[in-house]
């Protein structure tokens, strides 16, 4: 599970700290209170207009955050400018994305108090302190790419009900904590098992709001990739992204990465709850693609991410010298595996070739790429970039559509004008 930690564009504070200073730092911001309560939030006087309908927004500022793209302040939605992509593979925590289910959500952790509660099919119910999930266990760590299921669901036709985002709903990070794996074989699981529940400290408002819990197969959870950060890039995870723990899932969607865990239970039956029942359905077919008003499709938990590649250094109707070589860079990721090639078309995805790959920092995270762009003729260009994962599977050409906005991977396009001697 270890890898490389971030590059030099990654946090600030992507050194690993030690546990002593983390437990100090987390109390600090615990007895802070940094979360923004209701009607603090501080808005930004400049404007973000994604490329779809109704795509103008505004930017705001929350706490250890930069300006991101606001979609929602309670609960609190908000989506990383994609230019911070071209920066490197690892997204700095105060430019990663938010997204909340429930809107009450602690301004405040007191980690003197916190618990991290175990039981169900087990055989040792347990209490973890936060000092103890520092101290007991063996320290991992890994890349990987948190991605919202309803990432660029604002690109959707036709358009679906959700949170409209841009493609800017996911980020890379290198996140640091225990394997899930050590602390539910500490608590003892009990024969026949079945599946294990994750749930925060975020509530609804009403009482009849169901909590939010998700569930991992039993096999699953044990795979010893599965993870309960306490770091991330080298640092506390931000309130806003789950501090004190969260749980990582690499490979999967974000939705299961359930923020501010406080309980952990193994369950000998599967999950009915609503948000695995009801929520984040998928249609179970080739790339979660159905047609709308289709019947009779049958629906599946969301489940592992599908391989995507962006380029981030151009922009729809940049001009680029004629004649002249342009380097076009970008990210790519592999979905649940790794990254196997990223093809480049200047044409429009008529023709494709291999772009030259940066280091591979672990299997579920950001890579970056490049192509030497040299057009020998003025006009227009479509360039295009498609991912291609370890397991042959590819980004497709067309894009998906289900009534959840969930999955698009689509190859993206860029339309850049050569011009000049």
């Amino acid at each position: 599970m270890t890898t490389n930690g971030p590059d030099s564009s990654a946090s600030s504070n992507s050194s690993i700290i030690s546990r002593r200073d983390l437990l100090k730092t987390a109390g600090l911001l615990g007895a802070a209170g940094i979360f923004l309560g209701r009607g603090t939030t501080a808005f930004a006087s400049n404007l973000v207009d994604l490329p779809f309908a109704n795509g103008e927004r505004s930017l705001a500022r929350f706490p250890q955050k930069s300006d991101l793209i606001l979609l929602r302040t309670r609960p609190p939605l908000l989506e990383t400018p994609f230019d911070r992509f071209d920066k490197g593979v690892f997204t700095s925590n105060e430019d990663f994305y938010v997204r909340w289910h429930l809107p009450a959500i602690p301004t405040s952790i007191d980690v003197s108090t916190y618990k991290l509660r175990i039981d169900g099919h087990i055989k040792r119910p347990i209490e973890l302190s936060l000092g103890d999930v520092l101290n007991r266990f063996n320290p991992v760590q890994m890349a990987a790419v948190n991605q919202c299921s309803g990432n660029s669901r604002g690109f959707f036709a036709p358009r679906v009900p959700g949170g409209q985002w841009g493609n800017g709903a996911m980020g890379n990070a290198l996140w640091r904590g225990v394997a899930l794996k050590e602390i539910l074989n500490h608590a003892g699981i009990q024969p026949g098992a079945v599946q294990v529940r994750f749930g925060g400290l975020d509530e609804g408002e009403m009482p009849q709001t169901p909590h939010f819990l998700k569930s991992l197969d039993i096999e699953h959870a044990m795979n010893g990739e599965v993870m309960i950060a306490y770091e991330m890039n080298g640092a506390p995870l931000p309130m806003l992204n789950g501090f004190p723990l969260r749980l990582v899932v690499p490979g999967w969607y974000a939705t299961y990465w359930v923020k501010m865990l406080s309980h952990i239970e193994v369950l000998d039956r599967p999950d009915t709850n609503y948000w695995m029942k009801t929520a984040y359905l998928i249609p179970d077919t080739p790339g979660a693609n159905m047609h709308p008003g289709q019947k009779n499709v049958t629906m599946v938990p969301i489940n592992r991410m599908v391989p995507r590649s962006f380029i981030t250094n151009l922009r729809n109707g940049a001009v680029v010298p004629l004649r002249q070589r342009t380097i076009v860079r970008g990210i790519a990721f592999g979905g649940d595996t790794g990254l196997g090639s990223v093809m480049f078309s200047s044409d429009g995805g008529q023709h494709w070739s291999s772009a030259t790959m940066g280091p591979d920092r672990g299997k579920y995270g950001f890579r970056q790429w490049e192509f030497a762009f040299d057009p020998a003729s003025p006009g227009e260009f479509t360039l295009m970039a498609k991912a291609i994962n370890s397991d042959g599977v590819a980004q497709p050409l067309a894009p998906n559509w289900n009534p959840g906005g969930f999955m698009r991977n689509v190859v993206e396009s860029v339309r850049v004008r050569a011009a000049g001697a």
